[in-house]
């Protein structure tokens, strides 16, 4: 790693090892809350953050100027989501790569480990939620291993707008868009609907026109709301239905920080391809990206290595050429292309 990396606060936090209790609630429910996850010196730098950019003293590329006239509605309602701002700020490249959340990925998805997305939300008193969705019919990953990190920065409850979980909707497929709408779905399989109107966007809690809503019903009495603390974060798989709504309360703010990650050999067109993803934990034989600002992460560690890479594999029970099967060392042969078949770059940058 660089000297810079080398110095960063993020090498001596404490990490955070996933029990097997945790590791089987999110198999069987498709979510699951880890209390406290982000130590709270931290979340404090993230909610100053917000308050930077809501009062103007950090410029968001792409939103309206600040206006230093306007109501306090009126400006939460100007940065009310805020999109992949780790490309252009150092804060959020740290905090997508912050390492205890790290340390909860890889262990459910991983062990290899890219970094998608970031969001912000800055909910305030009386904004409108988010219908239900599936974060994979927007992020599409081959293997399917997207997973979600919603970060709370307040209190978040069902007056102020929390999220809300389907426990065991995971099983359910990927619901493709109706024509000429933009999403991803597993049209392959027979007889799968259409959708149309997903939670992309802010709406009313009783919106009719959200086509995952009768899907939904199914899970209505196993609904269940996401109720955190400052610091608790909560992890979700690409298809798990969930959705948040409105917050109801007169002077309380609902902001969070959300990631997106998945496997590093899982396969994307999303947002340009693998190049553009971080990789944050492991290695891959894809393409990926390198943190612009140098948050250490297994892109720019020299060393890095996987319990899936062939010399660190275990030996495992194969097929022998007598037709048996006993023990054996995985091959490290390297993996022959050909002549015609594409060659991946390993660690080319954005």
């Amino acid at each position: 790693m660089s000297a810079v990396a080398n110095e960063h606060p993020w090498l001596a936090v404490e990490p955070y090892k996933v029990s097997v209790e945790e590791y089987k609630s999110f198999r069987r429910d498709g979510y699951l809350i880890v209390r406290g996850l982000v130590l709270p010196e931290h979340v404090a730098t993230l909610v100053a953050h917000t308050e930077d950019l809501i009062f103007g003293r950090v410029e968001v590329p792409g939103a309206e100027p600040y206006n230093p006239n306007a109501t306090l509605k009126e400006i939460e309602n100007r940065l009310l989501r805020i999109h992949m701002m780790h490309l252009h700020m150092e804060i959020w490249e740290r905090y997508l790569l912050y390492p205890r959340v790290l340390d909860v990925v890889q262990a459910l998805i991983g062990p290899d480990v890219a970094a998608m997305q970031t969001m912000m939300f800055i909910k305030g008193p009386g904004a409108f939620g988010q219908g239900f969705h599936q974060d994979t019919y927007y992020i599409p990953t081959f293997p399917d291993s997207l997973i979600g990190a919603w970060i709370a920065l307040d209190k978040a409850d069902t007056e102020n707008g929390c999220l809300w979980m389907s426990p065991g909707s995971q099983t359910e497929p990927i619901y493709p868009p109706t024509e000429g709408a933009a999403g991803y779905g597993e049209w392959g399989l027979d007889g799968l609907p259409t959708v149309a109107n997903v939670g992309a966007h802010s709406n009313d809690d009783d919106n009719v026109m959200n086509g995952l809503k009768p899907i939904a019903s199914r899970y209505s009495e196993r609904e269940t709301p996401a109720i955190v603390e400052p610091g608790d974060v909560v992890f979700f798989g690409g298809h798990v239905l969930h959705r948040s709504l409105q917050n109801r309360s007169e002077d309380r703010m609902r902001r969070s920080f959300v990631n997106h990650y998945c496997n590093a050999r899982s396969f994307t067109t999303w947002h340009g391809g693998n190049k553009n993803q971080i990789l944050a934990r492991g290695n891959t034989h894809l393409e990926f990206a390198t943190p612009t600002f140098g948050t250490p992460c297994a892109a720019i560690d020299p060393t890095r290595c996987s319990i899936s890479d062939n010399p660190l594999s275990p030996p495992m029970m194969m097929a022998t050429p007598e037709g048996t099967m006993a023990p054996q060392v995985p091959s490290g042969e390297d993996h022959d292309h050909g002549d015609d078949e594409p060659k991946f770059t390993v660690g080319a940058t954005r």
